[in-house]
């Protein structure tokens, strides 16, 4: 129970918001959606991202640097597509890690350029104060027209690089937006203590400093790079303001952890990010829009000395009077209120909004995930964002029951999407980045829990 005043208006308001939220959470009640997952491929670590290319043929890129290619009927080519393992700064193998290769993205004129981005944390720049950890990179290869699949890794051209002073909260996630700009989430920049606090987080946090790309959605142009390997496209919000990154789409994120945009309706970009200890969102990003963090998790005002409380206060707009920007959808973190049956999982793994023909009752849902249902146990769930009937209303988080082979798969590391629209699940299973547990899922009906595609290595 978090201390309150008695007569507090502020605490009154806070417990008004948690009971909204308690309200918003109601529809589990309902019967959960029965799915069931195909395995596409095994043999992998801890895959983070699968891109498909115009002939078909999709690349899935594993966090410990190596990305392979899937085949058509299941399972993995012999040989690896790329490896980044050598450029990569210090993973640990044997025990949990966010570093490593964390996205791929394929370039809209992949057909007349062949280019590929990635984002990985590789070791950090002689510039970076020396007791920082790595250095978020984002590069761009070149995949020459031939097969097998194989990477120029002499083509690397570094597009951005941004230094991190601890290993987690990287973010990373690429995506190309419907106007050909990429699109990048970065995180606050991680520490031992959480709460956008301690080295390299400035004294009201990375999320509210725009004077850093850390904890920032990012937008850039990378059509026509120029020297410095990307340009700023003009209608970005905060181009010619003083003292702020002009890279900068949207701020006040934690550890945005998936990046999409809907293939239809209004092509909204959502990202699911991660919480601290109390709430996992899910966010529709809006231009220039402040999200909230550290001022807030959820809908709550957020307490950096007590994250585990909430705020007795819930602030309303940022240091700038720009009015934050609400959350669609909020679950509960077990870290906070374990033991409550809407407590969901630890950290959001975001996904897609749903445009596939396979699974009617998806569409036009967000489908997403939670890491692990409890730290250090491979208990990932799967779940959707159920789309409101009004433009104002709030999006209700709804449980997927998966039945069938795939029922115990692991912890939930990522999703992707085919050129159909149908969604996939990326799996470890296991909490650490050892072993070949790694897993490609099709997230499927109920009644194609049989028709694996393929068995893997």
């Amino acid at each position: 129970m978090r201390r309150m005043k008695k007569n507090s208006s502020s605490a009154m308001a806070a417990m008004t918001a948690t009971a909204l939220l308690s309200l918003t959470l109601a529809a589990q009640t309902n019967d959960p959606l029965r799915l069931s997952l195909q395995l596409v491929a095994d043999g992998l670590v801890s895959p983070l991202s699968m891109i498909v290319l115009p002939d078909g043929r999709r690349l899935v890129a594993d966090q410990v640097g190596v990305v392979r290619v899937l085949k058509s009927d299941g399972g993995l080519e012999d040989g690896a597509a790329l490896d980044l393992s050598p450029r990569l700064s210090k993973v640990n193998h044997g025990s949990f890690d966010e570093r490593g290769l964390l996205c791929m993205a394929l370039d809209p004129a992949f057909a007349s350029n062949r280019h590929v981005f990635v984002s990985y944390t590789a070791p950090r720049r002689e510039s970076a104060p020396a007791d920082w950890d790595c250095t978020l990179r984002i590069s761009r290869l070149t995949l020459p027209d031939a097969s097998p699949v194989r990477f120029d890794l002499a083509s690397e051209k570094v597009v951005l690089e941004i230094d991190k002073p601890y290993f987690n909260h990287n973010g990373g996630r690429l995506a190309f937006g419907p106007d050909g700009f990429l699109y990048v989430t970065v995180g606050d920049g991680g520490g031992p203590q959480g709460c956008d606090l301690g080295n390299g987080h400035a004294p009201e946090g990375n999320g509210q400093n725009l004077g850093t790309l850390l904890a920032k959605v990012l937008r850039i142009d990378v059509s026509n790079p120029g020297q410095d390997g990307y340009r700023i496209p003009a209608d970005n919000p905060f181009v010619g303001v003083a003292g702020v990154r002009p890279e900068i789409w949207a701020y006040g994120v934690r550890n945005p952890w998936s990046i999409s945009f809907d293939r239809a309706g209004d092509r909204s970009l959502f990202i699911g990010d991660v919480g601290q200890m109390r709430w996992e969102e899910v966010n529709i990003v809006r231009k220039g829009g402040n999200h909230g963090w550290p001022e807030r998790e959820g809908m709550e005002g957020f307490d950096r000395q007590h994250p585990e409380k909430a705020a007795e206060r819930i602030p309303a707009a940022g240091r700038r009077g720009e009015p934050f920007v609400d959350p669609v959808a909020v679950y509960k973190n077990v870290g906070a209120f374990n033991g409550q049956p809407d407590a969901l999982g630890t950290s959001i793994t975001g996904g897609y909004v749903y445009r596939g023909k396979a699974i009617p009752a998806l569409a036009g849902h967000f489908v997403l995930g939670d890491w692990t249902g409890a730290w250090g146990a491979p208990q990932g769930r799967l779940m959707y964002a159920r789309r409101p009937s009004g433009p104002t209303a709030r999006w209700f988080i709804e449980p997927i029951r998966i039945d069938g082979p795939g029922k115990m798969f692991g912890t939930v590391c990522a999703f992707a999407e085919d050129r159909d629209g149908e969604l996939y699940v990326l799996t470890n299973g296991s909490t650490s980045l050892a072993g070949s547990r790694g897993k490609v899922w099709k997230l499927v009906p109920k009644a194609s829990a049989a028709r694996d595609a393929g068995t893997g290595n």
